[in-house]
């Protein structure tokens, strides 16, 4: 099996690896969009794919310095106290340790639900949210499963994974939603060469296409990153039985995680969206059965 240097590792270059390929697809669609819209001029597609590029760069830049920040903000989290959550910071210290790196951060989100999440670039810039209801709800081995897990994410940059990811599909989804609409405005102002419509179907193509291959691509990383996550937690914890207790609590709690919203819903320990078919077709996290089968075991 590999160790938590070796996910830490394969995680930045996924992360390089995935900005590359997310960068040709919007490249891709810059140049569509220069092809349909410049007619061909060659000018008029370098500056599409160029902006295309720059409007990628930009975003990254500002979801890797200020992504936690806007992800603590949205769920309302407020920093946890020695007075009030002494046994939390303990628990959060303690697992720091094991795991070789720096405390993270610790807030609260006043939530009744049974929940975590943990944000930041890297293990020097990280933080730990638990949930009020999971700080009532589990006890003691539970409670530090949960946060095993959440402190696997950190160690082995799981977050710089999912934030590049989470931010490129929501460009790419994004620039194909304003190419689609911008095709309704363009009445018959349209260049009747067949060159130029067989651009306007490949755009209209991959402006389809491109936003459900994102998310799929996606879905896949964070899921198989919550099962790495459960494994490295329960090793990190010596002690997968109390992880998957939590998990078995958190399938009968009827609290939805009302803090959470579909943008953040990725990071979180388990899935905060309300349950349903589209909701679970779509989910990020995989099964809590089958998460809770592979820790019972280990």
């Amino acid at each position: 099996m590999a160790n938590s240097f070796d996910e830490a590792a394969k995680n930045k270059w996924k992360s390089y690896f995935l900005m590359f390929i997310f960068s040709l697809i919007i490249i891709a669609l810059g140049y569509v969009f220069g092809m349909v819209y410049g007619k061909g001029n060659s000018g008029i597609i370098i500056a599409f794919m160029v902006l295309a590029f720059c409007i990628a760069i930009v975003m990254g830049l500002i979801s890797y310095y200020w992504g936690d920040k806007a992800a603590l903000s949205i769920s309302k989290a407020r920093p946890a106290t020695r007075k009030d959550h002494a046994y939390l910071i303990n628990t959060v210290e303690g697992l720091a340790i094991a795991a070789g790196i720096p405390k993270p951060a610790i807030y609260v989100l006043p939530d009744q639900s049974i929940n975590a999440f943990a944000t930041g670039r890297n293990p020097e810039h990280a933080s730990i949210a638990v949930t009020e209801g999971a700080l009532k709800k589990l006890n003691r081995q539970e409670l530090e499963g949960v946060i095993a897990h959440e402190m696997s994410h950190v160690k082995n940059y799981d977050m710089l994974l999912m934030t590049i990811t989470v931010i490129l599909v929501g460009l790419i989804v994004l620039l194909s939603d304003i190419f689609l609409r911008s095709l309704f405005f363009r009445g018959d102002d349209r260049d009747r060469d067949g060159g130029n419509w067989i651009f306007l179907l490949i755009g209209i193509a991959l402006a389809i296409l491109a936003p459900i291959i994102a998310e799929l691509i996606k879905l896949a990383i964070s899921r198989k990153r919550e099962y790495a996550a459960d494994a490295t937690g329960a090793i990190l914890n010596r002690n997968p039985q109390g992880l998957a207790n939590a998990l078995k609590k958190i399938q009968k709690d009827s609290e939805v995680t009302k803090v959470s919203t579909k943008a953040t819903a990725h990071m979180y320990f388990s899935n905060p969206l309300r349950k349903g078919f589209w909701n679970n077709l779509f989910s990020t996290h995989p099964p809590i059965e089958e998460r809770i089968r592979r820790l019972e075991a280990m």
